[in-house]
């Protein structure tokens, strides 16, 4: 016969058994949520790794080619900075020869021609004309005259130049110049010749 004390003890079994139950089914999915958490936690700091790893790499690979570039430019600015030194050095020394022309056979047509085409370039009616001594003993009182009546040009001479040779020619009001002089020529040709002369310096072919 079932006693009232045991229908108690049966009742507080099974509650405890569904709050056992209960119990064991919180905590289950409270586990399953923290291992979802976890999941998604791990997922997402491997995927920000992942990121913070690629930009790495990129920036990685970045400062490498910047590293790359400022070296090149740099040996291409030191290469340039010694090709412009030796040339430097070559119209220098042509510069200091350019006294030597002055013993050509020749120096006298070459005078001349310096003495007209100065007085082209000017393009005035009147010239008054600057040499250096050589240039004017290269240039006789005939060749004068007649570049004079060729052109139609009168012709005066000044001060004597003492630090180049050739020709400057200048109208009377000092408006209008050419300088027509050795140095300024080889000045003028310079940028034009720097490539080719620079070749020969290193023995390449144009």
């Amino acid at each position: 016969m079932i006693t009232a004390t045991d229908n108690i003890d049966m009742l507080s079994q099974t509650v405890q058994a569904d709050a056992h139950a209960a119990a064991d089914k919180v905590l289950a999915e409270a586990r399953a949520k923290a291992e979802d958490a976890r999941k998604k936690y791990r997922e997402q700091a491997d995927a920000e790794r992942a990121k913070i790893l690629e930009r790495a790499k990129q920036d990685s690979e970045r400062l490498q080619r910047e590293s790359v570039a400022t070296a090149q430019l740099k040996a291409r600015t030191q290469q340039l900075a010694e090709r412009e030194k030796q040339l430097d050095k070559v119209f220098q020394g042509a510069n200091q020869q350019l006294k030597d022309v002055l013993d050509w056979d020749e120096y006298p047509q070459v005078a001349r021609q310096m003495l007209r085409e100065a007085l082209v370039h000017l393009g005035a009616p009147s010239a008054q004309v600057r040499v250096d001594a050589a240039t004017r003993r290269a240039l006789k009182d005939d060749v004068v005259t007649a570049v004079s009546k060729e052109l139609k040009v009168e012709v005066k001479f000044g001060e004597e130049l003492k630090d180049a040779i050739g020709v400057i020619a200048e109208t009377a009001d000092g408006r209008m110049r050419y300088d027509n002089t050795l140095q300024t020529r080889l000045e003028r040709m310079q940028n034009a010749l720097r490539t080719p002369v620079y070749h020969l310096l290193m023995g390449e072919s144009q």
